[in-house]
């Protein structure tokens, strides 16, 4: 039977980024640059994520070296050892609104050789008075939002939401979006690195040129008949986030003493701290907020909180 899993953090410099992951999440960042992205969970070619010290006798193991090795035991029994993991999950620190941009639908990916991303963003923490944007504003067409990236007007084609910790968006591919200033975000998305920037806001990269669009792949991307999503405001209510056929997103609030428990032979989770801290089979293994651990489908046990805590639940993608 394995522990659970946790993992070294992959920091990942963003034009929008800065250093609040540090003391949001009490962690050290490297460098001085700014740090836009924190991936928790990956399994991709360009970035794996490798097993931390004293964990399931995996230790030093990249993610895609554990599932070769122990497919079945992680993700249950008929996963193709060469598959990758499903889901990536990140920390986002968006000290900077991010470009305007959209993730190309499955049909789209395709035929523009990309991938599909649906994600879903929980508003861990947020300046006073931040918003999100996500989705098209009412009677927009694509002939007015093509003359609108001509323009350089784009602010009156989007709908603009404003955010409080603990909500929580699910955004599917097709959605144009964009996060504003002041949020520190927890994705939990699609296995893909497929974004279409339509518009930058005018904005230059670390290297002081601007950054590449794609309004093209952005236009055949984006569905211009979706209703904007649906957020779901903060709540210290169990219940579910987010559902969709790549992933469900459960809140689970524990109460000093109370349990998470898991079974062996269900399926394969990803547990996230969000609030409070935890401990697994007693004192041996520890999570605390920022954490996202992978809960194996062999693993047997029950994480107990030490505080008041949330915890959030990433299931339903071990298909």
């Amino acid at each position: 039977m394995f522990l659970p899993i946790s993992f070294l953090p992959v920091y990942q410099t963003r034009v929008w980024g800065g250093r609040g992951i540090a003391s949001a999440l009490g962690r050290s960042l490297p460098g001085t640059e700014p740090i836009g992205e924190c991936w928790e969970l990956v399994d991709r070619p360009e970035a794996q994520s490798v097993i931390a010290p004293g964990t399931s006798g995996l230790d030093g193991l990249t993610l895609r070296e554990a599932i070769r090795g122990h497919s079945a035991a992680i993700l249950g029994p008929g996963w193709d050892p060469e598959r990758p993991f499903p889901i990536l999950v990140k920390w986002l620190d968006c000290r900077e609104r991010l470009s305007l941009q959209v993730h190309p639908p499955k049909p789209v990916a395709g035929r523009l050789g990309g991938q599909s991303k649906t994600e879903n963003w929980f508003i861990a923490a947020c300046e006073p008075g931040a918003s999100i944007i996500v989705g098209l504003a009412p009677g927009v067409t694509s002939e007015r939002f093509r003359a609108a990236i001509d323009s350089g007007d784009l602010e009156a084609c989007v709908r603009r939401v404003a955010v409080h910790p603990g909500d929580s968006v699910l955004v599917e591919s097709g959605t144009v979006h964009a996060i504003d200033a002041g949020n520190l975000i927890l994705e939990v998305q699609e296995n893909s690195d497929t974004t279409y920037r339509v518009y930058d806001w005018g904005r230059v990269g670390l290297d002081g040129k601007p950054r590449t669009l794609h309004v093209e792949e952005s236009m055949q991307s984006i569905d211009f008949a979706v209703p904007p999503p649906t957020i779901v405001r903060a709540a210290d209510q169990p219940g579910v986030l987010a559902q969709s056929p790549e992933f469900t997103l459960r809140r689970v609030p524990v109460a000093r003493g109370g349990e998470v428990a898991f079974r062996a032979g269900e399926q394969c989770r990803i547990l996230h701290v969000i609030r409070g801290a935890f401990e697994f089979g007693g004192p041996g293994l520890t999570a605390r907020r920022g954490d996202n651990l992978l809960v194996p489908f062999e693993t047997e046990g029950a994480f107990r909180a030490t505080e008041d805590s949330l915890a959030l639940i990433t299931e339903d993608f071990s298909k």
